[in-house]
């Protein structure tokens, strides 16, 4: 049998692209994905269940499915993408059920691997110039974001601790840029603005999102665990972050940064939640020689992931979006999935074949697995 991979988030981008790549593999016997809206991107054969923002079902799921390998992409790291409280719910409370999943006595699972954050060193004036994986933060974390982030590791570490056998791996992205993500930054410079804290000029790091992607890809297939920081190479300065996309910079009283930002954000004029703000003053730098000793080869660094961004800002604002967005339609998908009038190819992969599941579909094959 290949290998049976569940992937939380599949209608975020993480997810979609995580799952694409991985059902393209021809070991990956079943994908299956959860999430609490619809899919982004379209996928032949995975499987997708619509789930509440906390996986409640999850542990029902992996018992159904007997998966081994679960991806958890679905971690909020944008604070002002939701409540203070969805977020908890989301990162803390949706993070606890799944190991408790992934932990349970006749569990399936062999691999977890999740998809974690640089902000967890946070953003200080005592920072060290570059953050190994075991650097401890130089202050305690503030923001509600950060400590949901540092709290989620720390289920894992103990996680880690208490089932040996799991192969476990937690990779910490630097700030991610690319063609399809939508990140504050990518948003401000979509704008043409770059925001900056007047006295200012911190080195930050990106990471392509292909390259984040094909990182992701690689650990799960590789079977590699441990903690990795993820990030291209290089520091750059938030000036010729604002050169190289093409954006002008937008100085902000270091005094009272957020209430003098508030008018222009209601607005929706401007970026700049608390992480960015931070980030904005101190920089950050994150090592990541761990993982390139894995084999791991980044195909851009951290200037070529603004570029990139840059590059695909202009040529929307030039064209406009060449394709339509996708948009995901389970009866759409299960005919081409299943309808005998499609012509197929002969399948190079030996596979179960895919199914599109509901929410329905999951009950039922809840219901037909006893219940411990």
């Amino acid at each position: 049998m290949g290998r049976r991979i569940l992937i939380t988030g599949l209608d975020t981008f993480w997810g979609g692209r995580v799952a694409a790549a991985l059902e393209a593999d021809a070991g990956v016997e079943m994908v299956l994905g959860m999430g609490t809206g619809t899919p982004s991107v379209p996928l032949e054969r995975t499987e997708y269940v619509r789930a509440d923002s906390s996986y409640s079902l999850l542990a029902r799921i992996v018992k159904a499915t007997q998966v081994d390998t679960i991806v958890h992409t679905f971690l909020v790291v944008d604070s002002s993408a939701m409540s203070a409280r969805a977020m908890h719910e989301i990162n803390v409370i949706g993070t606890m059920n799944l190991l408790a999943a992934a932990g349970a006595a006749d569990s399936s699972v062999r691999q977890v691997v999740v998809k974690s954050s640089s902000l967890v060193y946070g953003a200080n004036p005592a920072d060290p110039a570059w953050f190994s994986e075991d650097t401890p933060r130089s202050r305690p974390a503030r923001s509600r974001l950060e400590r949901s982030l540092v709290e989620v590791e720390g289920y894992v570490r103990d996680f880690t601790e208490s089932n040996p056998e799991v192969t476990v791996s937690m990779l910490r992205f630097a700030n991610v840029l690319g063609r399809e993500i939508t990140t504050p930054i990518s948003r401000n410079l979509a704008r043409g603005v770059m925001p900056c804290v007047a006295g200012f000029d911190p080195l930050i790091q990106f990471v392509a999102e292909d390259d984040a992607v094909r990182c992701l890809e690689a650990v799960v297939l590789g079977s590699i665990g441990g903690t990795y920081n993820v990030a291209g190479d290089g520091k750059i300065p938030v000036s010729e972050v604002a050169s190289i996309g093409g954006a002008r910079r937008l100085p902000i009283s270091p005094l009272l940064t957020r209430q003098v930002a508030a008018p222009l954000i209601r607005l929706g004029w401007l970026d700049l939640p608390g992480e960015l703000e931070s980030l904005l003053r101190f920089g950050r730098g994150i090592d990541t020689s761990k993982l390139k000793a894995t084999g791991f080869e980044f195909s851009t660094s951290s200037a070529g992931a603004v570029a990139r961004c840059a590059e695909t800002i202009r040529l929307r604002k030039a064209v406009g979006p060449h394709l339509a967005p996708y948009r995901y339609d389970a009866d759409v998908e299960a005919f081409f999935k299943h309808s005998p009038a499609i012509v197929r190819s002969p399948a190079p992969l030996k596979t179960r074949s895919a199914r599109s599941a509901t929410a329905a579909g999951t009950a039922r094959a809840a219901r037909s697995t006893p219940h411990s």
